[in-house]
């Protein structure tokens, strides 16, 4: 198969892939939209029809979340509900690009001779997607307290690129940080960064004295036993995705100030966020 990148296909999404839109547009790609007929001044090529959005070009970019149901996908500036399946069956023979794709969707694509790509397993996209992510959570923080960041004390729940980020952020804004984890290596570069370590068995007995809690990790690690341990002037803010790592109706009844983030690079960095999309999009192709 041989791709042209100066034809592509946009169907649904969010602001980020509106941006993205205009991004490709400006380096001379012909881009074909459908599912975005309510964006304001986007100049794409808008398609009457599904199918006529699908047989424009080879490599279609689908939303990021692709689908929150399973059923049709995500499309906030579309009225109409577009079905996953019927996607699927138009895509015979071509790529889709989408995130956050869930497993039963490959089986699907098999069906239908559809190379699918989730660019959320990109490691260039996590990354960089961890810097909107961060920046997203230190203006939560700032907003949801009355207290500077800086001297604040602030629990870092996780170390992976999310929390490596967001604990380098934090600790230039003077805030007082500390960081939990698992593995002994993660520990290890948390106390050579200059942050206070809490590995997961001490987590518990460490929680009453930060200010705020800002989570990471994607299972559940503040339970309803850890909550009790959280003072009750603090901000607990999770940043990981459905389920999540806090207890909902435990935080609740604790009435507990608590924010759960989701989705933030689109949210709080449209633009930026594009822009990375756009960079990961170039190496995909490339690469294929």
């Amino acid at each position: 198969m041989i791709l042209v990148i100066n034809k592509i296909t946009i169907i649904g999404g969010d602001l980020r892939l509106v941006k993205l839109s205009e991004m490709l547009i400006n380096e001379g790609a012909q881009v074909f939209t459908y599912g975005l007929e309510e964006a304001d001044k986007i100049e794409t090529k808008k398609c009457e029809t599904l199918e006529e959005a699908i047989n424009n070009s080879e490599i279609v970019i689908g939303p990021i979340p692709f689908s929150s149901n399973g059923e049709t996908i995500n499309a906030p500036f579309s009225k109409e509900k577009i079905q996953v399946e019927e996607i699927m069956e138009l895509l015979k023979g071509k790529i889709l690009v989408a995130g956050s794709i869930k497993s039963d969707l490959y089986e699907l694509a098999s069906k239908n001779d559809v190379k699918i790509i989730d660019i959320l397993k990109r490691e260039e996209l996590s990354v960089l997607n961890a810097i909107s992510t961060a920046e997203g959570a230190i203006k939560i923080a700032i907003e949801e307290t009355p207290k500077n960041l800086h001297g604040s004390n602030i629990l870092v729940l996780g170390f992976g690129r999310i929390g490596k980020v967001l604990s380098h952020m934090l600790n230039g804004l003077g805030a007082k940080v500390a960081c939990e984890a698992r593995k002994n290596s993660d520990l290890a570069w948390i106390k050579a960064y200059g942050y206070e370590q809490i590995p997961l068995p001490e987590l518990k007995e460490n929680l009453e004295k930060f200010d705020i809690i800002i989570n990471t990790i994607p299972y559940m690690v503040l339970d309803s036993d850890a909550l009790e341990k959280v003072r009750d002037d603090a901000l607990v803010i999770d940043l990981a995705s459905n389920p999540g790592g806090v207890d909902k109706a435990a935080i609740k009844e604790r009435k507990i100030k608590f924010v759960w983030a989701l989705s933030l690079p689109g949210k709080v960095a449209p633009v930026t966020s594009a822009e990375f999309i756009k960079e990961t999009l170039y190496n995909i192709v490339k690469e294929i």
